[in-house]
């Protein structure tokens, strides 16, 4: 690329610090929850959130066009051509806020042909944020313990940490499991289950359900950026604007390669 893409990591950190404030001024309200069109909730903070982020990402790159969550209406047909753009969900784990199990995060992305080069990972009741672009490492900060660099863990001959949810495994997840063998579970909400391999906190994360491509940019790169992988079901590592639909394949995210991963899904 012509310009260095780890120049806005800071400038994007702060904004994703700031959409952040905006979410906790909504969380601490009696907030309404509204029904999108795909069920999916939606409430003031998502707007809010994604109202600063856009004003903040067309106030520092101008020329770069930005597909959020909530604006996703761009036909296939003017984002095939976007070489670069910026890739954001400014609420993921909607349904986590509601809950206000604090589970959730504001995800901004740069994605570089079809490849996310720069990810910022917000948790706005923690403080604790995710970053990486391409070339410099992950790190991961918070409020008790500053900055510190993150890397994915090899395996360590014991149980599997599996990233995943307790109460709501399906079908192809128990078969998965129980291929696998001797494992824990690691359960977590939103692209926060991403940054726990990226950290070395968790070995594996198959999603075998479906996701959307906001939904893994930018954790996506700072797991990456930690050394780790994260593939389709053939292994591939997954690609962003190749297609109409913006629903992502199903994955896996990984530290260790030295497993071949697909070979514990059912046949």
């Amino acid at each position: 690329m012509s310009m260095n893409v780890c120049d806005y990591l800071n400038d994007v950190r702060q904004l994703a610090k700031q959409a952040g404030e905006k979410i906790l001024e909504v969380y601490g309200t009696e907030f309404t929850v509204q029904d999108k069109d795909d069920k999916s909730p939606l409430t003031a903070a998502d707007m809010a959130s994604h109202n600063t982020i856009v004003a903040g990402l067309k106030a520092l790159t101008p020329d770069i066009p930005v597909l959020s969550e909530e604006d996703a209406k761009i036909p296939y047909e003017k984002r095939s051509s976007w070489k670069t753009y910026w890739l954001i969900d400014p609420l993921d784990g909607t349904r986590e806020f509601v809950k206000r199990n604090g589970e959730f995060t504001v995800n901004i992305a740069l994605i570089h042909e079809g490849e996310p080069v720069l990810g910022v990972v917000y948790v706005p009741v923690t403080g604790v944020t995710y970053a990486a672009c391409e070339g410099r490492g992950a790190i991961k900060e918070s409020p008790e313990d500053g900055e510190r660099e993150i890397h994915v863990r090899k395996l360590s001959g014991g149980p599997v940490a599996v990233v995943g949810s307790r109460s709501h495994q399906g079908d192809s997840l128990k078969a998965f499991l129980e291929k696998l063998g001797e494992h824990e579970i690691v359960s977590m909400g939103s692209s926060l289950k991403i940054c726990l391999v990226a950290e070395g906190a968790a070995d594996v994360y198959p999603r075998l359900g479906l996701t959307s491509e906001w939904d893994t940019a930018a954790a996506h790169c700072v797991v990456v950026q930690a050394g780790g992988k994260l593939t389709d079901l053939d292994m591939q590592p997954l690609r962003y604007n190749t297609k109409d639909s913006l629903l992502n394949p199903f994955f896996f995210v990984f530290g260790d390669d030295s497993r071949d991963w697909s070979s514990y899904l059912a046949d």
